[in-house]
Parts: C-alpha cells; sequence; structure tokens
C-alpha cells in the first residue's frame, strides 16, 4: 500500500512534512510516495537518515500557494504537488492521499482528478469529536458552505458507514445539527433535511445542538460545511485554551505542582483525547480513492499520524463500502424517476 503525501503543502512545509513522513515509514512500516520539488526533499531526507526503501520521493515543481484560488491546480499549476498527489490516486499508484496545504485546492483536485463516487454528488470532510462517552463524527466541516437536502442525506449514509468502521456500531445514531431540537427549527434546508433523513431508513434520531456533539447523545452529525467548520475550529481553540489554562493553574504552588504529578498520567490520556495531532487528518468521504486534509500548521506528530490514519481506512476497506452503499441508493432512485415518481427512497 502507498499514501502520496504533498510535501509542499503546510505552514512547516517542506520540513515538518518530509520529517512526519519519515516516521511514518521508519516506525509504522507505510509506503510514502513524497510529492514536490526532489532537490528539497531528498536534501532533508538525507539529513533524517535511511528509510529502508520505503519512501520514493515523487518531483513536482510547482507549488499552490495557501492563498491561491483553489482552482489553481486545475488551470494554472498542472504540475503542482497536490494535483501530482491526486493523479498517482487516480492511477493507481497510490491508495490515498495526504495534503496539509491549501484547502480548496486540494479539494478541487481531489473532485476533478480523482472523481466522484456513483451517486456522491458533493464529497463531504468527516472530523472525529471526542465527547462524554466516546466519539462523535460530524460532517461535512468545511468541504462545502451550501447544500441541499439530498446532499444533507447523501452526507448521512458516508457517515453511517464511516461510523460503523471507526466507533464498531452497526447501527449509529445520526443526528441533524441545528438550533433546536424540534423538527420545526432551523434553516429551510435544515427543515428540509430532517424530513428527507426521516426517509432513509437510518438510524436518524432528529435534530440536535452543538452541545450534543460533545455530550455523546449521538454518533454522527450531519450539516453543512459552513457550520461544521465554524464547530470544528472553535472546538480544537477551546481544548487549546483549556489545556494552556490548566498548565497555569498547575503551576501557581507546589501544592498544584504537586498535583500535576500525581496526576500526570490521567492529564497526558485526557491530551491524547483532545489533540488534534493524534488524529492528523480528517478524511474527505465520496471520492474513488482516499484523500486525507490536516491542518497546515500540522507538526511532524500530526504528520505521522495522518499517514497511519489513510492507512488504516484503506485497509478496512471503506471507499469500497461507502461505494457500494451509495450506489444501491442511486440505482434505487433512477429505478423510482423512471417510474414516474420523486419520492426520496430508503437507504438501507
Amino acid at each position: 500500500m502507498h499514501i502520496a503525501v504533498d510535501a509542499m503543502g503546510g505552514d512547516h512545509a517542506p520540513e515538518a512534512v518530509v520529517a512526519g513522513a519519515h516516521g511514518a515509514s521508519t516506525r509504522d512500516g507505510v509506503q510514502v510516495l513524497l510529492v514536490g520539488r526532489q532537490k528539497e526533499i531528498s536534501r532533508r531526507l538525507k539529513r533524517l537518515g535511511k528509510a529502508d526503501g520505503l519512501i520514493e520521493v515523487v518531483d513536482a515543481e510547482e507549488v499552490v500557494a495557501m492563498d491561491e484560488p483553489a482552482i489553481t491546480p486545475i488551470r494554472r499549476k498542472r504540475r503542482s504537488s497536490i494535483r501530482v498527489c491526486c493523479e498517482l490516486v487516480s492511477e493507481g499508484k497510490a491508495e490515498a492521499l495526504v495534503s496539509f496545504g491549501n484547502t480548496g485546492a486540494a479539494l478541487t483536485s481531489a473532485k476533478m482528478v480523482i472523481g466522484m463516487t456513483r451517486g456522491v454528488d458533493r464529497p463531504a470532510l468527516a472530523a472525529v469529536f471526542p465527547n462524554r462517552r466516546g466519539r462523535t463524527i460530524v460532517l461535512d466541516v468545511g468541504a462545502n458552505v451550501r447544500t441541499r437536502p439530498s446532499q444533507l442525506r447523501q452526507f448521512a449514509v458516508m457517515g453511517h458507514f464511516y461510523a460503523q468502521e471507526v466507533l464498531g456500531d452497526p447501527a449509529p445514531r445520526i443526528g441533524l445539527l441545528s438550533i433546536g431540537e424540534e423538527k420545526v427549527k432551523g434553516t429551510d434546508a435544515t427543515k428540509q433535511g430532517f424530513k428527507v433523513l426521516q426517509e432513509t431508513g437510518l438510524n436518524f434520531i432528529g435534530n440536535v445542538e452543538g452541545g450534543d456533539v460533545f455530550e455523546g447523545t449521538v454518533d454522527v452529525v450531519v450539516c453543512d460545511g459552513f457550520v461544521g467548520n465554524v464547530l470544528l475550529k472553535s472546538a480544537e481553540s477551546m481544548a487549546t485554551l483549556l489545556s494552556g489554562m490548566l498548565r497555569e493553574e498547575l503551576a501557581s504552588s507546589w501544592r498544584t505542582r504537586l498535583a500535576f504529578l500525581l496526576g500526570r498520567p490521567a492529564l497526558s490520556r485526557l491530551k491524547q483525547r483532545t489533540d488534534y495531532r493524534e488524529t492528523g487528518a480528517v478524511p474527505l468521504l465520496g471520492l474513488e480513492g482516499g484523500c486525507f486534509i490536516g491542518h497546515g500548521r500540522s507538526d511532524p506528530k500530526a504528520i505521522r499520524s495522518a499517514i497511519r490514519q489513510a492507512v488504516d481506512y484503506c485497509e478496512a476497506g471503506l471507499l469500497r463500502k461507502i461505494r457500494s452503499k451509495v450506489g444501491e441508493l442511486h440505482e434505487q432512485e433512477e429505478r423510482l424517476l423512471g417510474a414516474g415518481t420523486t419520492r426520496e427512497t430508503p437507504v438501507v
């Protein structure tokens, strides 16, 4: 299994990306295709030492900057590192790609080059949040600013099968993020989405609020990418804030420093549950290949985690499962449309 990694994407590229990929290869045994400016990458790999032939450098001289338009790798920089990563996946030379650069460029390249799963209009970014009881999957967290009710249903289907694998629950509870539990609350899109999700045949429990994400009352939360991205960034910032405040308080006196020493194992476990670097990146579901998007500020630890997660995703066969079930839904709709009806059809 090969994972294509955009070595030129991110705030600390290529140094951090090369170091993270080197760790994934030497410590986890992952076969990595490092895509970017060959001379720069090779020079840094040489300083890090041998990787037992597990790393191959694929030359791509062009780089899409963070402030460039999302369409750049399609129209102008056709040999950019992110575009070449997508081509490697499309051609079957890599099972998945990982990028920490321009998110819009990565999304656009993936959609145009790798292609969409039949029956999926738009891909969705699926993030895993910690909650009081375990974990909650939220999608979309940034790929689509606006969504139609039918697309919310597609997100729910993809989230259902992703949650089955990640959470191990055969019937994950699915909620629609809104401003109240009552079905009459929310925007026109969420009100229509509520009706559509009721008819999916999935374990849809109705509307949920932001607090439910962290309470663990639901396993999968569906929303548009604008709301989901605000939720994700706010949660990450709050986790960082609380962590900093806790460190300040624990260092305030000898008593609190002693308490820190006694509670260090518990605090370490807490950090693992809330630190984005433990996950590294989120999958873009709905494509004909694996695609993971990470933070631009990712360090080598986060990058190694992201690559490892991409391997786990591919080994679990999630792409095949989502393609199969969404394809079944699409065929059912085509049959009903052919029969002259527009009624929403069950997914499972």
